[in-house]
């Protein structure tokens, strides 16, 4: 198939032959009008509320100046900083504890661990520390030793042991550790079950699996919860002020006492808050009219990497082109480039003539806004090497959402469009099951469906097979090759040369961002002219 340069709908007199003169474009930028209102809106509300704030006397501004030094209120911030620290780390390791100790295989152990985190989120803060505080009463000693005899180790009054500081560190310690198991427990559930087994096929002990391979991908998941339950714990020590320790809450509260004055310590309080938080921060159901797709001299970078160098590419509609190329040569980024989900720094996509991303009036480009970009991508279908359905619908709700919300569909066209589409790929059965309950190639099979449902003039496929297992390729394959039959332009980047061979009309070798070769797949893989496709096609044929 031979390449062309020619843009749809441009006047060919106003060009020379084979020249890429765009330069006559001027782009203008989308406005965004709702966007400023909503700016100068958050403006005026800002400045009012400050305004309001700092020239009300009664906020009593230099009762707080005076005070926010003062070295009572410094020592009790200490302290209140010390007991977060303290209670985070310990708290933390209990936690992680009590998490491997909740998923064990040990029945007795997992629900000893099940009952501490039951228990200890069940009772309020408050009422942990008080009872802390009056453990004296119960236990007037505290003794180690050999259980059933009379060999004593350690005998210790309770109420010496068990200070104000250590009774408020102990009970924060013991919250603490409760809540952060769980968070524990959802990073560790998070990490995929082949990741575990992986690491059992190379013999690795059961210790190093749990710290060297599931924690610290479960990092992912605890971290920002994690985050925040410190910041709760810091708010949290401002309890303590029932065990009279004279932490930053009970100080302002006594020097509230002495001066009466009612807003400045509470604002001194929230000040210090928010510097702990910076602290913690059938083929006629598939049948549809292709598009012609034109890519000319589009370029793109990454930082001061160039991933696309003047990219020029011409797709008759129907067509079925296929791209190779080595890994980071570019090939995704086109493809995503095709619909506008990576954006161009220079050149320009149009598909049938209109421009992606543009709306065209003379030889003036505006750029479209987010809604209306939307609205262009539903003829722009695309199918993800890693499926990307919805986990939480069924296969049915994944085919139906984007016909009835995007192409305004009726819920009962829809699904009948559903079920024809299922039928043609043989996963009628599956109409009402989660993705979660089918195999990789049923997946993908259904994420086509899913493109196909909106009835696009072309569709994209980013290496749909290299995230199945081989026995399960061929039939992905087979409904591409279906497709191909059915008149809607496929863009495909692939590493399955056969299937390229097979099925394409057109092979594009890629690399360094850059085409360096195209042509019917007889000429590309018998007479390859540039030497590096030669290179690359020695390696995989």
């Amino acid at each position: 198939m031979a390449l062309t340069t020619d843009f749809a709908g441009i006047d060919p007199g106003s060009r020379t032959a084979g020249s890429k003169d765009y330069s006559r474009y001027r782009i203008v930028p989308a406005r965004h009008p709702g966007r400023l209102a909503g700016t100068i809106f958050a403006a005026v509300v800002i400045i009012a509320v400050l305004y309001s704030i700092f020239t009300n006397p009664r906020w009593g501004w230099g009762v707080f100046a005076e005070w926010f030094f003062a070295e009572p209120v410094l020592v009790g911030l200490g302290r209140t900083l010390l007991l977060t620290v303290l209670a985070a780390i310990s708290g933390s390791i209990l936690g992680t504890a009590l998490a491997l100790a909740r998923v064990s295989k040990s029945p007795l152990l997992s629900g000893l661990s099940w009952g501490y985190i039951w228990l200890l989120r069940s009772i309020p803060v408050i009422v942990l520390l008080l009872i802390l505080n009056n453990l004296g009463y119960l236990y007037e000693t505290i003794k180690i030793g050999i259980p059933f005899t009379d060999t004593v180790f350690l005998d210790y009054p309770t109420v010496q042991l068990l200070t104000p500081f250590a009774a408020a560190f102990l009970g924060l310690t013991l919250n603490q550790s409760a809540f952060f198991a769980e968070i524990v427990r959802g990073g560790i559930l998070s990490v995929d079950h082949g990741q575990l087994e992986a690491a059992a096929a190379l013999g690795l002990p059961r210790r190093r699996q749990a710290f060297r391979i599931v924690l610290p991908q479960a990092m992912r998941s605890i971290l920002p919860t994690g985050f925040n339950e410190l910041i709760g714990l810091a708010k949290s020590t401002s309890m303590v002020y029932v065990l009279a320790l004279p932490e930053l809450f009970y100080t302002v509260q006594v020097i509230y006492r002495r001066n009466l004055e009612v807003i400045p310590l509470p604002v001194l309080e929230t000040a210090t808050d928010t510097v702990r938080k910076i602290g913690f921060r059938d083929a006629a159901t598939l049948r549809a009219a292709g598009g012609a797709v034109r890519i000319h001299g589009i370029s793109k970078s990454f930082g001061s990497l160039k991933v696309l160098d003047d990219v020029e590419l011409s797709l008759p509609a129907g067509s079925v082109t296929a791209i190779l190329g080595p890994s980071g040569s570019g090939k995704s980024t086109l493809l995503r480039a095709i619909n506008h989900l990576e954006r161009v720094d220079e050149g320009f996509i149009s598909v049938d003539g209109d421009f992606v991303g543009y709306s065209r009036k003379g030889d003036t480009l505006y750029e479209l806004k987010e809604k209306d970009i939307l609205k262009r991508r539903a003829d722009i279908g695309m199918v993800f090497q890693s499926f990307n359905l919805f986990p939480h619908l069924t296969v049915l709700e994944n085919l139906i959402e984007a016909p009835i919300q995007v192409r305004g569909v009726g819920r009962e066209d829809a699904v009948q469009l559903a079920q024809e589409l299922l039928a043609r790929i043989g996963l009628s059965d599956k109409i009402n099951a989660y993705p979660r309950q089918l195999s990789g190639g049923q997946q993908q099979r259904v994420a086509i469906a899913r493109a196909l449902a909106l009835r696009p003039k072309v569709l994209l496929f980013d290496e749909p097979t290299s995230a199945l297992d081989p026995e399960l390729v061929g039939e992905v394959l087979d409904v591409i090759k279906e497709l191909a039959r059915t008149g809607t332009t496929l863009v495909i980047v692939t590493h399955e040369v056969g299937f390229a061979r097979e099925v394409a009309d057109t092979v594009v070798f890629m690399d360094g961002g850059r085409i360096l070769e195209a042509g019917p797949p007889a000429r590309i893989f018998a007479q390859a002219e540039h030497p590096r496709t030669r290179e690359f096609l020695a390696k995989v044929l």
